[in-house]
């Protein structure tokens, strides 16, 4: 038996056995389709890069940052749609990310993707890399877009630098669970990059992806963390955590 098949137990819907919160782009997929739209149809990879690195070393907001990065893409007429239309051609999914969705659906644990990207593009590719079934269970938290004609431009979800605090988001949605007493259930964040630093406290286990940015933000910081290279090395972390065998701290990056 696969472990995507194998049950944790009883679980109660308020309080099941853990809760997962994954970035999408660049995390759940192999390529991050912003970056992807910027350096195909935007200002390029040299002139992105430079734009990163500012807001790696925080000299620059992710909002203002990403701002520049996506009104270069619609500054040069390409439009909502054909963007979309572009991402479902290039757009890959982590190998072992369906496998961990069918685990965590098998054993109730809810998964939700909190992004800084654009909800109507990550359901198209949501729905063609993983499928039907998935869009119905599977939340969306992210940011959205405003479209007028060929012309469109990213809407934030609130003032903060990221446009989006996936810090509030998580314990937003943990308001729906007992969070209550010592059978808790246990949280996991996944993510690569500058945005998902925001949500680094919000969770019990982070994991950061090899050789990405939220990797050199987490060493800096002083932030707990366990590299990954795909959802494959997750699901298996994920399942040693949810059945006792192996505690958060022995998985912690040393």
């Amino acid at each position: 038996m696969t472990i995507a098949k194998q049950q944790v137990g009883t679980v109660s819907e308020n309080k099941p056995k853990a809760i997962v919160f994954t970035d999408w782009d660049g995390t759940v997929t192999l390529q991050d389709s912003n970056d992807y739209l910027t350096d195909h149809l935007g200002m390029g990879y040299d002139a992105r890069m430079v734009i990163n690195d500012q807001m790696v070393v925080e000299t620059l907001s992710f909002r203002d940052g990403f701002l520049q990065e996506l009104s270069s893409v619609s500054g040069n007429g390409h439009s909502f749609q054909y963007c979309i239309d572009y991402l479902l051609q290039h757009i890959k999914l982590d190998p072992g990310f369906r496998e961990f969705y069918e685990y965590c659906h098998t054993n109730k644990i809810p998964l939700y993707i909190i992004s800084s990207g654009m909800k109507p593009i990550i359901s198209a590719l949501l729905e063609k890399l993983v499928g039907v079934d998935a869009m119905k269970n599977i939340k969306i938290v992210a940011n959205d877009v405003k479209i007028d004609g060929n012309d469109w431009e990213i809407v934030y979800r609130d003032d903060t630098p990221f446009g989006h605090d996936k810090n509030a988001s998580i314990h937003n949605e943990l308001k729906k669970y007992d969070m209550s007493g010592e059978q808790k259930p246990v949280l996991f964040y996944c993510g690569d990059g500058v945005s998902d630093i925001s949500a680094a406290g919000s969770c019990d286990l982070l994991f950061a992806k090899r050789g990405r940015d939220l990797v050199t933000i987490c060493r800096e910081k002083k932030i707990n963390f366990k590299q990954f290279d795909d959802f494959k090395a997750i699901l298996n972390d994920v399942h040693s955590v949810v059945g006792g065998d192996v505690k958060l701290e022995d998985l912690y990056e040393k």
